[in-house]
């Protein structure tokens, strides 16, 4: 029997296990954890019908452990984040893809509310013309990053969740003389103003204001 014919668009969600005090640590000072999570959760859903809907082959990453709530999305593989930092697990993830038989892969995280169907599917479009694309977070960092093959100086020497990692992975997309292009900046939600600010109708939700 032939091999399954294999896409060649890989979409990579990098995800947290629900666990309160351990998802969204920031937003948590701010509203507590069981409302965290109740945010992180609609913010996994959200995330999750815009992949699926994106039409591409899904690997859902998580972090600690895989579960049968886990696997929500029939079709998708479901693995778990390996590597020391955040950098080495990206960059692992990418080649689980790669190997997969993908040659336009793009990872996304689920922080994000104003990620969508169509922004995912740009970025594919995107990888025709580019080596690169980025999607920017209004904070420094990126909601998206779409690559034709993963390189490792992506993912190494970057000081994670910090102002910085936008900018020094363009200094290294440029190193490696490829080509890049950019998605509308969006803003993550981490904090209890990031909440107030793009949807305050969560907040409301939790009883905060």
């Amino acid at each position: 029997m032939a091999p399954p014919e294999k896409t060649s668009r890989g979409l990579i969600v990098f995800l947290r296990n629900p666990v309160p005090g351990q998802v969204k640590t920031r937003l948590a000072a701010g509203i507590g954890p069981v409302a965290a999570l109740h945010i992180y959760q609609k913010l996994v859903d959200h995330t999750l019908q815009a992949a699926a809907d994106s039409g591409a082959q899904l690997y859902l990453f998580y972090d600690q452990r895989l579960s049968e709530t886990s696997r929500r999305i029939p079709d998708a593989q479901y693995h778990l984040q390996e590597g020391m930092d955040l950098g080495a697990r990206m960059y692992n993830a990418f080649n689980v893809a790669l190997n997969d038989g993908c040659d336009q892969l793009v990872i996304i995280g689920s922080d994000c509310p104003g990620l969508t169907v169509d922004l995912i599917q740009r970025a594919f479009v995107c990888l025709r013309e580019y080596d690169s694309v980025l999607g920017p977070a209004a904070d420094g960092g990126y909601y998206l990053l779409g690559v034709t093959s993963p390189h490792p100086s992506l993912f190494t020497g970057k000081n994670w969740s910090t102002e910085t990692v936008l900018e020094d992975t363009l200094v290294a997309i440029r190193s490696l003389n490829w080509s890049v292009t950019t998605l509308p900046t969006l803003t993550d939600i981490d904090t209890v103003d990031d909440l107030r600010q793009i949807r305050p109708d969560w907040l409301i939700e939790t009883g905060g204001a």
